[in-house]
């Protein structure tokens, strides 16, 4: 179908192909069960893929839609073959995710119309929030933008150094403070800093959980309004990373952050040591954010820009 022609570079596609391995031998190994012995997508064989939708880590709620999307082509088509199943499950994820996603960027890019253009990232500890803020920096910097670090988590002095490392490994300034400052405060030291240096993106990291009684959401309150002191419209994106290996946990941990602060994308990382890709479709689904970028290996240039027809082209090859 024209609608899944080639965008990515082939060495692009390869790594996309390479990272969701584990998601798409899985997936196939429990549809082939699934329509094993079946000619026709009747009840039976819409019965067991709902069991294997789930399983995969699609979510309930994004499962009874793919399911019903299906039913209603079989319904349409009167006779619709096993074989033709994996196409159709193609075409109607790919149409699930259109509707959050644009679907259409494969570069690294921020509007022209911003600047400095303010991303401020947030998530617990642990998921990749750092190294998914470092290769950006990266990206962007490649691009020819100059980027600025805002060491905001400041409850962590890992998180500080982990940043540092970056900064220094791609060579981009960072803004700090020591452990314990007030994040609000960095913020607003890195925009200032990011303005006199006429920066096009700023890159404020943000603390994932508090050590004191401070109230996450009042804490990335403050650190907006603080911000907007210095750039009135900023942040221009919240981005919530999450990390696909978890599964289910990934969901529960946008359920909790989408409560605490206004998130408008999503990064979704360590897709390549997991057999729980599908979470993508799920978690972009069902809360209807758009998934901005996917991590699928270790290597900088790992983290790539989410584009649903190569996602749904590699997760069902």
């Amino acid at each position: 179908m024209s609608l899944f022609k080639r965008i990515f570079s082939s060495e692009k596609k390869e790594t996309l192909d390479k990272g969701l391995e584990k998601s798409k031998d899985t997936f196939f190994s429990k549809l082939s069960k699934a329509v094993a012995g079946k000619s026709k997508v009747d009840d039976d064989v819409l019965d067991n893929l709902e069991e294997v939708l789930v399983t995969s880590d699609v979510g309930v709620n994004t499962t009874l839609k793919v399911i019903e999307r299906i039913e209603a082509r079989v319904a349409k088509d009167k006779y619709v073959g096993t074989a033709e199943l994996n196409q159709i499950l193609r075409e109607e994820i790919a149409g699930l995710l259109s509707e959050t996603n644009s679907g259409n960027e494969t570069e690294f890019s921020v509007p022209t119309d911003k600047k400095p253009y303010v991303l401020m990232v947030v998530g617990v500890n642990g998921v990749g929030k750092t190294t998914t803020i470092g290769k950006l920096a990266y990206q962007f910097k490649k691009q020819g933008k100059k980027v600025v670090l805002g060491a905001a988590d400041t409850f962590r002095a890992a998180a500080i150094d982990q940043l540092q490392i970056w900064a220094d490994r791609v060579d981009v300034p960072i803004v700090k403070q020591s452990m314990g400052s007030d994040p609000a405060s960095v913020a607003f030291d890195t925009l200032k800093s990011a303005v006199t240096q006429d920066a096009d993106v700023v890159i404020i990291d943000t603390a994932g959980r508090l050590h004191n009684k401070v109230n996450l959401m009042n804490e990335l309150s403050k650190v907006k309004r603080v911000m907007q002191k210095v750039v009135g419209d900023a942040p221009h994106d919240v981005m919530l990373v999450l990390d696909g290996s978890t599964g289910q946990n990934a969901f529960e941990q946008a359920k909790q952050f989408t409560k605490a602060t206004e998130v408008t994308s999503l990064a979704v990382t360590k897709l390549d040591g997991t057999a729980k890709g599908g979470v993508v479709i799920g978690i972009s689904d069902q809360f209807q954010i758009p998934v901005k970028y996917i991590g699928v290996g270790e290597g900088i240039d790992d983290l790539q820009v989410f584009n649903k027809f190569e996602f749904v082209d590699s997760f069902f090859k």
